[in-house]
């Protein structure tokens, strides 16, 4: 799954546009090449766009990013390397070596890029070396092959210092968007999600529902006389009411639930292709968990129950009808003594 931060070119087609862009460039030299009557040269070149356009056209049918990188590697390695051996025009074409690092770096891993560029420059101090003369007699002046040395491997280590910080800031980026993607959707008191991912969960549920025809529940739950522990115990202590309830909520929930903190001191549970029977047990669960627990604070036990109303889809009802028919169950617990689990009734066929 492609990882680049909004405005970073992808590597696949990055790979694909300078292909194309030195697909001009390996014709005008052929050309060049083939009016000199160096049919070797022509017919090099002319192979390397072939088989950078074969890359990309085989990237294009398989979409398998790793071969396409690799093998743009090996291409445009396998070029530079004839460039600078064949020495082509007059030698003067050795200079196109110092496009290589950017586009290593940028297109494959810091690792990748120091081994290769490490291999490039060695490989050109033993072209510019006595050896290198007697095996492909270039025709580069000392003062030049000096400057080349030095100056590529300037470039390279810049290259590699720039790019670190690129990866860097990409990472500390990506990290800053997932924070704030998770703040986002998420409650920051109790670490449930919030009401709008809630009820994105929830359509997200509904449309499944209305694909596949699996039932779903939802529970609509409230601390009780919560308003009365603010007042006798103070907020901080109500705080920690609602995180404790929103621990006992998740512990009684399944892993394929969907938990929110609806609002204040109520909470909302999705579950997934579950019934009301199942729901109103779990429900129940819940209920018992949290009455069985109750809570100490400054030395004073501060018991805890919650009221539920449960409501399961039913043919064509929307979600915010749903909703309503838990609220309502919700609303008949609470008048009804409060500290139970109420299901909402079932609408009729003709006002679902």
């Amino acid at each position: 799954m492609p990882d680049h931060t909004r405005g970073e070119i992808p590597v696949p087609r990055l790979i694909n546009w300078l292909s194309v862009g030195a697909l001009p460039v390996l014709v005008f030299f052929a050309y060049r090449a083939a009016g000199r009557g160096d049919t070797l040269v022509m017919a090099t070149l002319a192979t390397v766009g072939v088989m950078l356009m074969l890359n990309a056209l085989v990237y294009l049918t398989l979409r398998h990013q790793i071969l396409h990188r690799r093998t743009f590697i090996v291409i445009i390695a396998a070029l530079f390397i004839y460039v600078a051996t064949a020495a082509l025009e007059d030698g003067s074409a050795i200079i196109w070596l110092f496009a290589y690092p950017p586009i290593i770096f940028y297109i494959s891993t810091p690792r990748v890029g120091v081994l290769t560029c490490a291999f490039g420059l060695t490989a050109l101090v033993g072209l510019f070396s006595p050896m290198g003369d007697h095996l492909f007699n270039t025709p580069y002046s000392n003062s030049f092959r000096l400057m080349m040395i030095n100056v590529l491997a300037f470039e390279m280590i810049s290259c590699y210092v720039l790019d670190l910080s690129r990866r860097r800031s990409k990472a500390s980026l990506l990290t800053l968007a997932g924070e704030y993607e998770y703040a986002a959707k998420h409650d920051t008191m109790t670490g449930l999600t919030n009401r709008r991912e809630g009820l994105i969960r929830l359509e997200g549920e509904y449309q499944r529902y209305l694909r596949n025809r699996q039932s779903f529940s939802v529970i609509l739950l409230d601390i009780d006389l919560f308003k009365g522990v603010n007042d006798h115990y103070g907020h901080q202590t109500g705080d920690e009411l609602i995180i404790k309830v929103a621990d006992k909520l998740k512990e009684g929930c399944r892993r394929i639930d969907i938990v929110s903190r609806w609002g204040g001191e109520e909470f909302l549970a999705i579950l997934p292709e579950t019934g009301v029977e199942e729901a109103i047990r779990i429900a129940e669960r819940i209920r018992q968990s949290i009455a069985a627990a109750p809570a100490t604070y400054d030395g004073q036990i501060v018991r805890t129950t919650i009221s539920a109303g449960v409501a399961s889809i039913h043919g064509a009802e929307s979600p915010s009808r749903l909703l309503q028919r838990a609220d309502e169950a919700l609303y008949t617990a609470k008048a009804t003594g409060r500290n139970r689990v109420c299901c909402g009734e079932v609408p009729n066929q003709d006002t679902a």
